[in-house]
Protein backbone atom coordinates (compact mmCIF):
# COMPACT_ATOMS: atom_id res chain seq x y z
CA UNK A 1 0.00 0.00 0.00
CA UNK A 2 1.25 3.47 -0.89
CA UNK A 3 1.08 5.56 2.25
CA UNK A 4 3.65 8.31 1.64
CA UNK A 5 5.72 10.06 -0.97
CA UNK A 6 9.33 10.72 0.02
CA UNK A 7 11.69 13.19 -1.60
CA UNK A 8 15.49 13.22 -1.70
CA UNK A 9 17.32 15.83 -3.79
CA UNK A 10 20.43 17.97 -4.08
CA UNK A 11 18.31 21.10 -4.61
CA UNK A 12 19.30 22.78 -1.36
CA UNK A 13 17.07 25.01 0.74
CA UNK A 14 18.07 28.42 -0.57
CA UNK A 15 15.80 28.39 -3.63
CA UNK A 16 12.24 27.38 -4.44
CA UNK A 17 13.02 24.06 -6.11
CA UNK A 18 11.87 21.84 -3.24
CA UNK A 19 8.71 23.91 -2.77
CA UNK A 20 7.93 23.53 -6.48
CA UNK A 21 8.13 19.73 -6.16
CA UNK A 22 5.85 19.84 -3.12
CA UNK A 23 3.48 22.08 -5.04
CA UNK A 24 3.23 19.69 -7.99
CA UNK A 25 2.50 16.78 -5.65
CA UNK A 26 -0.09 18.79 -3.73
CA UNK A 27 -1.80 19.84 -6.93
CA UNK A 28 -2.27 16.23 -8.05
CA UNK A 29 -2.53 14.37 -4.73
CA UNK A 30 -3.35 16.89 -1.99
CA UNK A 31 -4.00 14.09 0.48
CA UNK A 32 -0.47 12.67 0.12
CA UNK A 33 1.90 12.88 3.06
CA UNK A 34 5.33 13.96 1.83
CA UNK A 35 8.45 13.13 3.85
CA UNK A 36 11.57 15.14 3.01
CA UNK A 37 14.49 12.73 3.33
CA UNK A 38 17.24 15.22 2.49
CA UNK A 39 17.74 18.20 0.18
CA UNK A 40 21.34 19.10 1.04
CA UNK A 41 23.13 16.33 -0.83
CA UNK A 42 26.26 17.92 -2.34
CA UNK A 43 25.43 18.96 -5.89
CA UNK A 44 25.57 15.96 -8.21
CA UNK A 45 26.90 13.59 -5.53
CA UNK A 46 25.02 10.47 -6.59
CA UNK A 47 26.96 8.24 -4.20
CA UNK A 48 26.11 10.35 -1.14
CA UNK A 49 22.45 10.45 -2.18
CA UNK A 50 22.42 6.68 -2.67
CA UNK A 51 23.92 6.10 0.77
CA UNK A 52 21.44 8.35 2.57
CA UNK A 53 18.43 6.87 0.76
CA UNK A 54 19.55 3.29 1.38
CA UNK A 55 20.19 3.88 5.08
CA UNK A 56 16.89 5.70 5.54
CA UNK A 57 14.59 3.41 3.55
CA UNK A 58 14.21 0.71 6.26
CA UNK A 59 12.57 3.32 8.50
CA UNK A 60 10.20 4.78 5.89
CA UNK A 61 6.65 3.53 5.29
CA UNK A 62 5.86 1.78 2.03
CA UNK A 63 5.27 4.38 -0.64
CA UNK A 64 6.69 6.16 -3.65
CA UNK A 65 10.26 7.31 -3.14
CA UNK A 66 11.63 10.09 -5.35
CA UNK A 67 15.36 10.49 -5.84
CA UNK A 68 16.57 13.56 -7.74
CA UNK A 69 20.36 13.81 -7.67
CA UNK A 70 20.93 13.92 -11.34
CA UNK A 71 23.95 15.53 -13.00
CA UNK A 72 22.72 13.94 -16.26
CA UNK A 73 19.43 15.86 -16.41
CA UNK A 74 18.68 16.68 -20.02
CA UNK A 75 21.14 14.05 -21.28
CA UNK A 76 20.64 10.49 -22.49
CA UNK A 77 20.09 8.74 -19.16
CA UNK A 78 16.63 7.26 -18.66
CA UNK A 79 14.09 8.14 -16.00
CA UNK A 80 12.61 5.06 -14.35
CA UNK A 81 10.09 3.71 -11.88
CA UNK A 82 11.39 0.63 -10.06
CA UNK A 83 9.21 -1.72 -8.04
CA UNK A 84 11.03 -3.30 -5.09
CA UNK A 85 9.66 -4.89 -1.92
CA UNK A 86 6.28 -3.16 -2.12
CA UNK A 87 7.84 0.23 -2.78
CA UNK A 88 8.20 2.23 -5.98
CA UNK A 89 11.37 4.24 -6.59
CA UNK A 90 11.19 7.10 -9.09
CA UNK A 91 14.18 8.93 -10.47
CA UNK A 92 17.09 8.83 -12.89
CA UNK A 93 18.67 5.55 -13.93
CA UNK A 94 22.11 6.67 -12.80
CA UNK A 95 22.68 4.43 -9.77
CA UNK A 96 21.11 6.81 -7.26
CA UNK A 97 18.28 4.40 -6.48
CA UNK A 98 20.32 1.20 -6.67
CA UNK A 99 21.40 0.80 -3.04
CA UNK A 100 17.91 1.57 -1.70
CA UNK A 101 16.41 -0.91 -4.18
CA UNK A 102 18.88 -3.53 -2.94
CA UNK A 103 18.00 -2.70 0.67
CA UNK A 104 14.34 -3.27 -0.24
CA UNK A 105 15.01 -6.79 -1.48
CA UNK A 106 16.00 -6.06 -5.07
CA UNK A 107 14.12 -4.86 -8.12
CA UNK A 108 10.96 -6.75 -9.05
CA UNK A 109 10.29 -4.73 -12.21
CA UNK A 110 11.40 -1.48 -13.85
CA UNK A 111 9.66 0.85 -16.27
CA UNK A 112 10.98 3.74 -18.31
CA UNK A 113 9.16 7.01 -17.66
CA UNK A 114 8.10 7.94 -21.17
CA UNK A 115 4.31 8.33 -21.05
CA UNK A 116 3.95 12.12 -21.14
CA UNK A 117 0.30 11.82 -20.10
CA UNK A 118 1.60 11.55 -16.53
CA UNK A 119 4.07 14.45 -16.71
CA UNK A 120 3.56 18.09 -15.86
CA UNK A 121 3.39 20.05 -19.09
CA UNK A 122 5.49 21.59 -20.46
CA UNK A 123 8.51 19.58 -19.27
CA UNK A 124 11.59 21.65 -18.51
CA UNK A 125 14.73 19.94 -19.83
CA UNK A 126 16.55 20.95 -16.63
CA UNK A 127 13.93 20.26 -13.93
CA UNK A 128 12.79 16.67 -14.22
CA UNK A 129 12.41 16.49 -10.44
CA UNK A 130 9.44 18.84 -10.69
CA UNK A 131 7.95 18.04 -14.07
CA UNK A 132 8.48 14.27 -14.27
CA UNK A 133 9.43 12.66 -10.93
CA UNK A 134 7.05 14.63 -8.70
CA UNK A 135 4.17 14.42 -11.16
CA UNK A 136 4.67 10.68 -11.72
CA UNK A 137 4.97 10.01 -7.98
CA UNK A 138 1.72 11.85 -7.32
CA UNK A 139 -0.04 9.89 -10.08
CA UNK A 140 1.25 6.63 -8.61
CA UNK A 141 -0.02 7.69 -5.19
CA UNK A 142 -3.43 8.28 -6.76
CA UNK A 143 -3.53 4.75 -8.10
CA UNK A 144 -1.73 4.70 -11.44
CA UNK A 145 0.50 1.68 -12.00
CA UNK A 146 4.22 1.79 -12.74
CA UNK A 147 3.49 -0.15 -15.92
CA UNK A 148 1.35 2.80 -17.07
CA UNK A 149 4.41 5.03 -17.13
CA UNK A 150 6.17 3.43 -20.07
CA UNK A 151 7.77 0.25 -21.38
CA UNK A 152 9.21 -2.34 -19.03
CA UNK A 153 13.00 -2.50 -18.92
CA UNK A 154 15.16 -5.46 -17.81
CA UNK A 155 16.06 -5.02 -14.15
CA UNK A 156 19.47 -6.48 -14.88
CA UNK A 157 20.27 -3.53 -17.11
CA UNK A 158 19.54 -0.85 -14.52
CA UNK A 159 22.55 1.26 -13.61
CA UNK A 160 23.97 0.20 -10.24
CA UNK A 161 26.64 1.87 -8.17
CA UNK A 162 29.41 -0.43 -7.02
CA UNK A 163 28.70 -1.52 -3.47
CA UNK A 164 31.17 -0.21 -0.87
CA UNK A 165 33.82 -2.86 -0.31
CA UNK A 166 35.05 -4.48 2.89
CA UNK A 167 37.21 -7.54 3.41
CA UNK A 168 38.68 -9.25 6.47
CA UNK A 169 42.20 -10.60 6.10
CA UNK A 170 45.38 -11.03 8.09
CA UNK A 171 43.75 -10.00 11.37
CA UNK A 172 42.36 -6.72 10.04
CA UNK A 173 39.40 -5.42 8.07
CA UNK A 174 39.83 -3.21 5.03
CA UNK A 175 37.13 -0.90 3.74
CA UNK A 176 36.44 2.55 2.40
CA UNK A 177 34.77 5.80 3.33
CA UNK A 178 31.14 5.48 2.26
CA UNK A 179 30.11 9.04 2.98
CA UNK A 180 30.86 12.13 5.04
CA UNK A 181 28.01 13.83 6.88
CA UNK A 182 27.56 17.54 7.60
CA UNK A 183 29.48 17.18 10.88
CA UNK A 184 32.54 15.75 9.15
CA UNK A 185 31.96 12.25 10.53
CA UNK A 186 33.38 9.68 8.11
CA UNK A 187 31.18 6.60 7.72
CA UNK A 188 33.05 3.47 6.65
CA UNK A 189 31.97 0.32 4.85
CA UNK A 190 33.35 -1.55 7.88
CA UNK A 191 30.67 -2.79 10.27
CA UNK A 192 30.63 -3.29 14.01
CA UNK A 193 30.21 -6.99 13.26
CA UNK A 194 33.51 -7.00 11.36
CA UNK A 195 35.32 -5.66 14.40
CA UNK A 196 33.50 -8.01 16.74
CA UNK A 197 34.57 -10.97 14.58
CA UNK A 198 38.17 -9.82 15.01
CA UNK A 199 37.75 -9.68 18.78
CA UNK A 200 37.45 -5.90 19.11
CA UNK A 201 35.06 -4.58 21.73
CA UNK A 202 33.90 -1.14 22.76
CA UNK A 203 36.55 0.16 25.14
CA UNK A 204 39.44 -1.20 23.09
CA UNK A 205 42.00 0.76 21.15
CA UNK A 206 42.06 0.28 17.38
CA UNK A 207 44.92 0.49 14.93
CA UNK A 208 43.77 2.52 11.92
CA UNK A 209 45.69 2.88 8.66
CA UNK A 210 44.81 5.69 6.27
CA UNK A 211 47.06 5.05 3.32
CA UNK A 212 50.57 5.20 4.79
CA UNK A 213 49.45 6.95 7.96
CA UNK A 214 48.82 4.91 11.09
CA UNK A 215 46.65 6.12 13.97
CA UNK A 216 45.59 4.68 17.27
CA UNK A 217 41.96 5.47 18.04
CA UNK A 218 39.73 4.71 21.00
CA UNK A 219 36.71 2.56 20.12
CA UNK A 220 33.74 3.96 22.04
CA UNK A 221 29.94 3.98 21.99
CA UNK A 222 29.74 7.62 20.91
CA UNK A 223 31.94 10.59 20.00
CA UNK A 224 30.96 12.22 23.29
CA UNK A 225 32.94 9.55 25.15
CA UNK A 226 36.19 11.40 24.38
CA UNK A 227 37.18 14.98 25.20
CA UNK A 228 36.31 17.74 22.70
CA UNK A 229 38.78 17.84 19.84
CA UNK A 230 39.75 14.16 20.18
CA UNK A 231 39.36 11.51 17.48
CA UNK A 232 37.18 8.46 18.14
CA UNK A 233 35.79 5.41 16.30
CA UNK A 234 32.26 4.24 17.04
CA UNK A 235 29.39 2.28 15.46
CA UNK A 236 26.85 4.71 14.03
CA UNK A 237 23.08 4.34 13.80
CA UNK A 238 23.42 2.24 10.62
CA UNK A 239 25.77 -0.22 12.33
CA UNK A 240 28.75 1.10 10.36
CA UNK A 241 32.00 2.23 11.91
CA UNK A 242 32.52 5.97 11.79
CA UNK A 243 35.57 8.06 12.59
CA UNK A 244 34.72 11.35 14.21
CA UNK A 245 36.11 14.24 16.20
CA UNK A 246 34.13 15.30 19.24
CA UNK A 247 33.00 18.83 18.36
CA UNK A 248 35.15 18.79 15.24
CA UNK A 249 35.47 17.66 11.62
CA UNK A 250 37.24 14.32 11.15
CA UNK A 251 37.05 14.34 7.35
CA UNK A 252 38.78 17.71 7.18
CA UNK A 253 41.40 16.86 9.81
CA UNK A 254 42.30 13.51 8.27
CA UNK A 255 41.71 14.32 4.60
CA UNK A 256 39.24 11.46 4.15
CA UNK A 257 36.96 11.90 1.14
CA UNK A 258 34.37 9.31 0.11
CA UNK A 259 36.11 6.30 -1.42
CA UNK A 260 39.30 6.66 0.65
CA UNK A 261 40.80 3.34 1.75
CA UNK A 262 40.85 2.51 5.47
CA UNK A 263 42.28 -0.50 7.32
CA UNK A 264 41.44 -1.29 10.95
CA UNK A 265 42.81 -3.91 13.31
CA UNK A 266 42.18 -4.55 17.00
CA UNK A 267 44.91 -3.58 19.41
CA UNK A 268 45.87 -5.64 22.44
CA UNK A 269 46.10 -2.54 24.60
CA UNK A 270 42.97 -1.47 26.43
CA UNK A 271 42.19 2.17 27.07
Amino acid sequence: MTSVITLLTDYGLEDGYVAACHGVIAGIAPEARVIDVCHTIPSGDVRRGAAILAQTIPYLPLGVHIGAVDPGTGGTRRAVAIEAGGRVFVGPDNGLLSWAVHASGGADAAYELSNEEYFLRPVSPTFHGRDIYSAVAARLFKGAKPADMGPERPVGRLVSLAEPTSVVREGAVEGEVVSVDRYGNTQLSITASHLEALGARVGDTLGVWLGRRQLTLPYRETYAAVPPGELVAFADSAGLIAIAVNSGDAAQRLGLPPGAHVRISPSIAKS
